[in-house]
């Protein structure tokens, strides 16, 4: 029976696939560009039906892409070259060090030992611990490449593991919240995010000054709520096998003391990640690349054989399959902003709106803003696609220009969750096995929604608020 609804899926994806690939594009679009998001979808419901893996889905579409003539093999291959993916993939390898020299498990042990009585208490210290690097580390890729380890740790010693097939146990609750946290504390944190000060770039046409103390005022009611809200939400939606472990601490203070004081290795992986973190700290400062900060970590690692390069072959292996499916969505999203398939789409919305009322063109923009992010793999293309010409439309409609700016601003952040090619920093948990593709659409589409409606609901007060940061 699984086979046979298999092949229909199959078989529905291909008919809708070849239809819309030969019919003549909607609207303005190219051909190439129309062909192109039809490849970009149908990779996205391949996964959404577990038709195929991210992976083998991703690589499908750009040998289609190319061998039909939509990208050059140069375009194709761009998004590997990028900085910042070579920031995941290396993230993704200190991480693996860290784990293997035995500092993740101590720094997993103590905060078992202090929050480890039910799972939940774990997700909100992993919330707490995010909310409070943001506004140190400018970037939520490299955040995540902080948070990454220490989540991998926890699962795995609260006895989640994905090869013995308990990751639901603590683990796909763990990974899920770390996603879901970075989606408020780059909202709450002017300088958590690379896009955030773009905005206020882009804001400040309109007379709308962003900076520190302001975005904090206005962001900081929607994301104590959400900070408060979204891991218990995730924990009813997404539950973790494992909920109460009340001998967990006990336990964790005994290993912790059979473990002894730090070994060697252990000093050296914690030195060089403390180097690593206040490298990513001081990056704008002193004009440091962040995928170069990681690079330099990991060869101090590698050097000092804290990460042998035989461990290193070992394990490499699911950091480079998320790198490659990361790269190739990363490619085509950017690709189809090129060639104006998003401008388009924004023109075509805000012909549409011009009758409705001030409120009701707040609320469609926003809402809109949102769900166009399906198509996109990086908020700051996103942002720089989007946001003028949504904030322009609002401005034109009679929206308080404020109230617009800061509202997509934060929804440039809180909808990274949406989807696994939704941000950067996803990747990481998604490339750890514990959480799958799909029930990261599931339970993003549930955290992105919960997100809006915090947001949306908080309107008076972003309004207000945001009326001081008007020049």
């Amino acid at each position: 029976m699984a086979n046979i609804i298999k092949i229909l899926l199959i078989t529905g994806i291909l008919v809708f696939a070849l239809w819309a690939w030969f019919i003549v594009p909607p609207w303005e679009f190219s051909q190439p560009s129309w062909r192109l998001f039809i490849l970009f979808l149908g990779a996205i419901l391949a996964v959404l039906t577990q038709v195929l893996s991210i992976f083998s889905a991703s690589i499908l579409a750009m040998v289609i892409a190319v061998s039909s003539g939509i990208l050059s093999p140069e375009k194709a291959f761009s998004g590997f070259s990028e900085s910042f993916m070579i920031l995941i993939l290396s993230s993704f390898l200190v991480a693996k060090a860290i784990i293997h020299s035995g500092l993740g498990k101590r720094i997993a042990l103590f905060f078992i030992r202090q929050f480890g009585h039910s799972t939940l208490k774990l997700g909100y210290c992993i919330t707490l611990t995010d909310v409070l690097i943001g506004p140190a580390i400018p970037s939520n890729t490299a955040r995540s490449g902080v948070l990454y380890p220490i989540v991998l740790s926890l699962a795995m010693d609260t006895g989640s593991d994905v090869e013995k097939g308990t990751r639901k146990k603590t683990g796909a609750y763990l990974m899920m919240v770390s996603i879901t946290s970075l989606t408020i504390s780059s909202a709450l944190w002017f300088t958590a995010m690379a896009a955030n000060p773009i905005g206020a770039g882009l804001a400040a046409k309109y007379n709308v000054a962003m900076d520190f103390s302001n975005w904090l005022l206005v962001s900081s009611l929607p994301c104590l709520i959400a900070l408060i809200f979204l891991p218990w939400l995730l924990y009813k939606t997404f539950p973790p096998e494992a909920k109460l472990t009340p001998e967990a601490p006990l336990a964790a203070a005994a290993m912790l003391k059979e473990m002894g004081p730090m070994g060697k290795k252990e000093w050296i992986t914690a030195s060089t990640f403390t180097f690593m973190v206040l490298g990513w700290v001081l990056a704008t400062p002193l004009g440091l690349n962040l995928a170069i900060v990681c690079l330099a970590g990991l060869a101090v690692l590698i050097i000092s054989n804290v990460f042998p390069l035989t461990i290193l072959r070992k394990e490499g292996g699911e950091a480079l399959e998320t790198f490659i499916w990361f790269a190739i969505l990363y490619m085509m999203s950017s690709s189809l902003n090129a060639m104006g398939f998003m401008g388009i789409i924004g023109q075509k919305i805000s012909g549409q709106i011009t009758s409705l009322s001030t409120f009701q063109v707040y609320l469609l923009l926003t809402v809109l803003y949102v769900l166009i992010h399906y198509l996109f793999v990086s908020q700051t293309a996103h942002m720089l696609a989007l946001y003028g010409v949504f904030l322009e439309v609002g401005f034109a409609a009679g929206v308080p220009v404020a109230l617009m700016a800061f509202s997509l601003s934060f929804a440039t952040n809180y909808f990274a969750a949406l989807a696994p090619q939704g941000s950067s920093c996803n990747v990481f948990f998604v490339g750890s096995g514990y959480i799958t593709p799909k029930e990261v659409y599931q339970q993003g589409a549930i955290i992105t929604l919960a997100n809006l409606t915090i947001f949306l609901l908080a309107t008076p007060w972003i309004e207000w608020a945001s009326s001081f940061a008007l020049k």
